[in-house]
């Protein structure tokens, strides 16, 4: 026991002892004072520290979080069996070895409701106890969840940013390699691709900071692309762009198109009898670029900057995948054309908010809850208490109890999720039949 639990429970003692002595003590003097305090203290560390040992053994052994149906019913189970025996121990030996009763009255009229009283008010507290136990548990655990998403986020967020930053080395290092072969070539092309890679370099400065740009843009942008491509091959490469309209206005990852371009002149052969034939064109939501298979043998291994930074860029950002096909006569790669404008990488603020939405909603329940739980649990027993004062005979203060009972019962299923657990395990039934059966696309 801590420190504030023993203090909390020194107040309590004096707390109720002090009530008892005012309004139910014959005789007000010291000793009956000092009296009350050591019965009430007896009461408030029994029961108290016996309820705090419990749960604190069935925490360590099953955890709120990922065992809440066991510990729960352990919980109830414990809550019920302890008390029972502590607060009939407590009420043994205030009324029958200090007030002097009959040990065979011990469970006959007034004082067997007495028992049953007191053993119902501990069930109560003890049930807030142990609520708040939950309460606790569960907020460490959002905070750690919290926590561990901003962790996932800043790491994709850096991810994001690393892959973005290969772009320019990687564009510029390709770009001077062809321009150092067409020196040798022909000079006054060298001098024309200079200034045409100046263009396009400033286009990749501009785009490399954003997420996504527009399908028309990046389309344009590859165009020019495509021209400094034509440039250097002539006739061994030719170029073709069939992008629907409709497809035009969606979006895609910068510089995707000019990295794949750059993808196919790298590994196949471009002559004027064997020309290299690119497609770029739009199909059920993705883009394409495809090309005829003439591969080249590679001196070196290649560094797969180009398309394995696009997959990775993709992976991101969205569900849907890129796809690569290859076959003996050609190569195609789908990159998805994506509806939803996105400027900047917000994953961690797009986390942290809804997470902390979650927790505020599910913090909003659980008030409303214990508001619920703990006002039950003061009135009730002032209720009986009235009742056993006014009229003895005639107990009205169980309707109150059973009809509220039920109350904070029903509130107790909603908010701790049992309805919202069956709920959602139909809907997932629903859907996983909906897509077997194909009726989802």
């Amino acid at each position: 026991m801590t420190r504030k639990e023993t203090i909390t429970l020194l107040w309590v003692s004096g707390i109720t002892g002090l009530f008892f002595f005012l309004f139910f003590s014959d005789e007000k003097s010291l000793q009956n004072l000092v009296i009350s305090f050591l019965v009430a203290s007896l009461y408030s560390f029994l029961i108290g520290g016996g309820n705090g040992l419990v749960n604190s053994f069935l925490s360590k052994k099953y955890s709120w979080i990922d065992q809440t149906r066991t510990r729960t019913v352990l919980g109830m189970i414990a809550i019920l069996l302890v008390n029972v025996v502590l607060v009939l121990f407590c009420n043994y030996v205030n009324f029958v070895l200090i007030q002097g009763i009959s040990p065979a009255g011990f469970f006959k009229g007034s004082i067997g409701f007495v028992n049953w009283l007191i053993i119902n008010i501990a069930l109560l507290i003890s049930t807030f106890l142990h609520a708040r136990s939950f309460m606790n548990e569960w907020k460490k655990a959002s905070r750690k969840e919290v926590v561990e998403q901003k962790l996932i986020a800043k790491s994709a967020n850096a991810q994001f940013e690393s892959l973005k930053n290969q772009l320019d080395p990687h564009f510029l290092f390709n770009s001077l390699n062809v321009l150092s072969a067409l020196i040798d070539e022909n000079p006054n092309q060298a001098q024309s691709f200079t200034s045409a890679m100046s263009k396009i370099y400033r286009y990749v400065l501009e785009q490399k900071d954003k997420d996504l740009v527009t399908v028309e843009e990046e389309i344009d942008f590859a165009k020019t692309y495509c021209d400094l491509l034509k440039t250097r091959f002539e006739d061994s490469v030719s170029f073709e762009f069939l992008v629907n309209d409709g497809d035009r206005k969606g979006f895609v990852v910068p510089l995707s198109l000019q990295l794949l371009l750059e993808n196919c002149i790298k590994h196949n052969y471009a002559t004027s009898a064997k020309p290299l034939t690119i497609k770029i064109y739009s199909e059920n939501g993705n883009l394409i670029i495809e090309n005829n298979l003439q591969a080249r043998e590679q001196v070196k291994e290649s560094a797969g900057i180009g398309l394995a930074n696009i997959v990775q860029r993709y992976s991101l950002m969205t569900k849907r995948n890129v796809f690569i096909e290859k076959s003996e006569s050609h190569f195609k790669v789908k990159i998805p054309i994506l509806t939803e404008k996105i400027t900047e990488m917000n994953t961690q603020n797009t986390i942290e908010m809804a997470a902390y939405e979650k927790a505020a909603k599910r913090v909003e329940e659980l008030k409303g809850f214990y508001g619920n739980l703990i006002s039950y649990c003061i009135f009730i027993p002032f209720l009986f208490l009235i009742n056993w004062k006014t009229s003895p005979h005639y107990w009205w203060a169980f309707w109150p109890m059973f009809g509220w009972g039920i109350g904070v019962i029903s509130h107790a299923i909603k908010t701790f999720g049992i309805g919202n657990n069956w709920e959602e395990k139909q809907i997932r039934k629903l859907m996983e039949k909906e897509q077997n059966s194909g009726n989802w696309k």
